[in-house]
């Protein structure tokens, strides 16, 4: 089983457009009895409102969007490279059709916000819903936006505080 630790938001390496953008993240929203986890390329984290923040959007269709309107809490994941595979897998299917985590391998265990992180991940973001506003079309200051819509099928966007980040540890006398 790996270890891990806990560091404060501020302690996180690395660059957060690299980590979301071309990395990606798991996130995953519900209770160990019931949950669900999608893999996301798009969000943020910083600061807002004096508290450590992280930024997520998810589509109205997507099974976790579900997950995440009934609970208040929520956990992001991050992963090294040769979970690449593992990743798509969880952003090309969907949780109503199959059981993704157990088609990767993923080891789920309860974090302490109630919701469910990875054994697999190296870094964990656990995180406590703030707000929400769905993406309004008519304020799009830039019309090549709406061209990620086809479908009009708007995100919401769900602002949650980092309330626990957990970084795996890494023994170098192993």
């Amino acid at each position: 089983m790996k270890t891990f630790n806990e560091i404060a938001p501020s302690e996180i390496k690395g660059n957060p457009i690299r980590m979301i953008g071309q990395e990606w993240m798991l996130i995953t929203a519900g209770t160990p009895e019931s949950f669900n986890t999608m893999t996301a390329s798009w969000g943020s984290f910083g600061e807002l409102w004096f508290k450590p923040v992280c930024f997520c959007f998810i589509r109205p269709q997507r099974r976790t969007f579900e997950f995440m309107e009934k609970g208040d809490a929520f956990t992001l994941s991050f992963f090294d490279e040769q979970f690449r595979p593992q990743l798509n897998f969880c952003g090309s299917r969907s949780g109503r059709d199959t059981d993704k985590v157990a088609e990767c391998g993923f080891t789920p265990l309860e974090a302490a916000n109630g919701s469910v992180y990875f054994e697999e991940a190296r870094l964990v973001l656990e995180c406590r819903k703030l707000y929400f506003q769905d993406l309004e079309p008519a304020r799009f200051l830039d019309p090549a936006i709406a061209k990620n819509y086809p479908k009009k099928d708007y995100h919401r966007m769900y602002v949650g505080e980092i309330t626990r980040v957990l970084e795996h540890f890494t023994n170098e006398m192993s």
